[in-house]
């Protein structure tokens, strides 16, 4: 199973459309499902994504009523044989990635966590679990690149992948 992780598009602020590398990408990629982990901002970046894959998403501490509605904080899927903790990151004291890692405690530990909120693109085994952050596809900071990932789910084991791009057209 391969799957794409977005996260913080922080649509409309960075324009109406999530940008042309990322929509071609994980069309190209195959991707059968797409995890958002959270600011999404509007549920317009749902729409889009849904074009390609189902959408399984959370919520960040930019995101409007609606997708707060539509979305929790946090959640623990089943994927591939394996344990996928999504959560958004964002919150006080420590780093984003522990404040992640501690979303999910022993009792439903991940051997993958999905996080966000710093837009900062991070790929990194933590003992037996494997800690993703995508990066932003929109909104780099002072990242040098725009930026998604993919995660190929086997029998054998895990595959992520960061993907980068330069141009966050539509």
């Amino acid at each position: 199973m391969r799957i794409g992780v977005v996260s913080d598009t922080h649509l409309p602020r960075f324009g109406g459309r999530l940008p042309k590398a990322l929509m071609d990408g994980l069309r190209e990629a195959r991707v059968e499902l797409i995890l958002h982990a959270g600011d999404l901002t509007e549920l317009l970046v749902i729409d889009q994504l849904e074009t390609i894959a189902p959408v399984e998403a959370v919520t960040g501490n930019n995101d409007g009523p609606a997708v707060r509605e539509r979305y929790p904080r946090s959640r623990l899927l089943h994927l591939g044989g394996f344990r996928l903790g999504l959560v958004h990151g964002d919150g006080k004291g420590s780093r984003t990635v522990d404040r992640a890692l501690r979303t999910f405690t022993e009792l439903d530990a991940a051997e993958i966590i999905c996080f966000g909120h710093s837009h900062i693109p991070l790929l990194e085994w933590r003992g037996a679990t494997l800690v993703v952050n995508p990066g932003s596809p929109t909104d780099k900071r002072r990242q040098p690149r725009y930026s998604y990932a993919t995660i190929d789910l086997q029998p054998g084991g895990i595959q992520p992948r960061h993907h980068f791009f330069d141009d966050r057209a539509a």
